[in-house]
């Protein structure tokens, strides 16, 4: 078993943490007072191949993979979490079309995608379902030509960037688990976006509500096969949804390190650095051994899914332990620094107000037990 990283995965990783560090790193202050995205950069890392990682070569991406991705997301998340959530969410969209949508679709949105011209944001919850998605009530109704969908999505990344949604809705009239997959473009009549989130966390990842009031969407709109929304929805959010919240919670977790040793080293009490204390030194050696045990899960997980194997079990597994150590790392971190961990002037509050939002999103850590248990009490 080898676990050396390879050239090529080092590489990334080098080019992302600069680019993270020159281009996000100056935008965070910004971004914690106004909560924007910052359309410039959306540009920049369109243009740098972010979103197109999962995506082929002849659709215009890099095809490096979802490993490649893992690293590329922890390393924006380590610099900014509302970033990496937001680009997490774009790589979601554009892999879901290129992994789920029509030849047609491909060639028409894959290229424009892959290099962040155009922005797609997947729309799955709903106030009525979130983890029980069975309870989605927006609603599509066959006219013959087209489709009319009416409903309300929530707490939707990017909503109000994104020239693009994917919409799941329960096919009027259709049995319980009768749901399909539309797209939907900027400026369709009766779409609109709705209300802008006020979060404690993930500052300059905008989240709101998109509305569709008898909106009509044509027929070659239809998402994949009719009667498998949830199947799509399902696929997008495990092999992108979850393992995008473990990279942030990864890129958390590793900032956390860097900025606990960093301090304990400069922090002067008694006579000497506080990196020579022991309850210090039990904290700094905890946090590594949660960033390092979550980092296998995550990337044996990615492996799975690059390699078409099954993965919901460990996915769901890494995404519950990965999000929960980065609530515990966070914490502990601030431990270290004491009273000015609690200052707006160190990141250490940021960090865990944004870890905090990594435990409900795509599948609440309660939903992910009860996957990753059942798959294995059941297993035969």
């Amino acid at each position: 078993m080898d676990f050396q990283p390879t050239v090529q995965q080092d590489l990334l990783r080098k080019a992302v943490r600069q680019f993270a560090e020159d281009e996000i790193a100056p935008l965070v202050n910004e971004m914690e007072i106004t909560d924007n995205t910052p359309t410039d950069l959306v540009r920049k890392m369109g243009e740098q191949g972010f979103m197109g990682v999962t995506i082929p070569v002849e659709y215009g991406g890099t095809g490096m993979g979802h490993l490649a991705r893992m690293i590329m997301v922890e390393e924006v998340g380590r610099i900014s979490a509302g970033i990496a959530m937001a680009l997490q969410v774009m790589q979601m969209g554009a892999g879901m079309v290129i992994d789920l949508g029509s030849l047609a679709q491909k060639a028409e949105y894959s290229p424009l995608l892959a290099q962040g011209k155009i922005l797609i944001a997947p729309a799955i919850t709903e106030s009525s379902g979130g983890s029980d998605l069975e309870g989605l009530s927006t609603r599509a109704v066959d006219e013959g030509d087209y489709y009319s969908l009416t409903g309300r999505k929530v707490f939707i990344t990017n909503s109000h960037i994104s020239e693009l949604a994917v919409i799941v809705a329960k096919n009027e009239g259709g049995a319980k688990r009768d749901f399909s997959a539309f797209l939907i473009k900027n400026g369709t009549e009766g779409f609109r976006r709705g209300r802008v989130e006020r979060k404690i966390g993930f500052h300059g990842c905008i989240t709101g509500e998109l509305i569709m009031e008898n909106c009509r969407i044509p027929k070659e709109n239809l998402f994949g096969e009719k009667g498998r929304g949830l199947a799509i929805a399902l696929e997008g959010i495990n092999n992108y949804g979850r393992m995008g919240m473990v990279g942030i919670a990864l890129g958390l977790m590793q900032a956390s390190l860097e900025a606990s040793v960093k301090f304990a080293q400069e922090r002067v009490l008694y006579g000497k650095p506080i990196s020579n204390l022991a309850p210090i030194q039990f904290k700094i050696a905890e946090i590594y051994a949660d960033l390092e045990a979550s980092r296998f899960l995550a990337y044996n997980a990615a492996w799975l899914i690059d390699h078409k194997k099954k993965s919901d079990t460990q996915v769901s597994s890494a995404k519950f332990f990965s999000t929960e150590a980065a609530l515990q790392c966070t914490r502990k971190a601030m431990d270290i620094y004491g009273a000015y961990g609690c200052m707006k002037d160190y990141p250490l509050e940021r960090y865990c107000r944004d870890a905090q939002l990594l435990v409900p999103a795509d599948g609440t850590n309660d939903i992910m037990r009860v996957i990753a248990g059942r798959n294995l009490a059941m297993k035969k």
